[in-house]
């Protein structure tokens, strides 16, 4: 019988993404792109699924795990924000824990890219626009 390898995404994350600048004259906060909570619930072997969101907003996720050394979740928001829909594609990687790490966290780092253009701060978010995250365990 095949072993089933445990999903090491379930769960709530805090969320946050941030723009790919390298000017480090920037402050963390001029370059905050998002945040939310983020939770994948139960779904079949090899598959993510759940929600990530904030106050007015939400996308349902689905997509697949990889049990790689690390695993690898990619998966696609999709929902209808103030009559818009939002479509995002997310790749993550469980970051692994470090032998001699103190207070480590579980984090998942990775990407995020705008799928499709929607209405957002008073103009129109173009698609394409790609972004780094990071979650942590909540």
């Amino acid at each position: 019988m095949a072993k089933t390898l445990k999903n090491p995404f379930l769960g709530k994350w805090s969320y946050r993404s941030f723009l790919n600048d390298p000017d480090l004259s920037k402050k963390a906060n001029a370059l905050l792109f998002g945040s939310a909570t983020l939770e994948f619930t139960d779904a079949p072997a090899g598959k993510v699924a759940g929600a990530i969101g904030g106050t007015g907003w939400k996308l349902d996720l689905t997509g697949s795990i990889t049990f790689g050394n690390p695993p690898a979740a990619r998966f696609q928001g999709k929902g209808m924000v103030s009559g818009s829909e939002w479509i995002y594609d997310y790749i993550g990687y469980y970051v692994p824990h470090w032998p001699n790490g103190v207070n480590q966290v579980e984090a998942i780092a990775g990407s995020v890219i705008r799928t499709i253009p929607h209405p957002g701060n008073g103009g129109i978010s173009p698609a394409g626009v790609v972004v780094s995250f990071y979650a942590v365990r909540a």
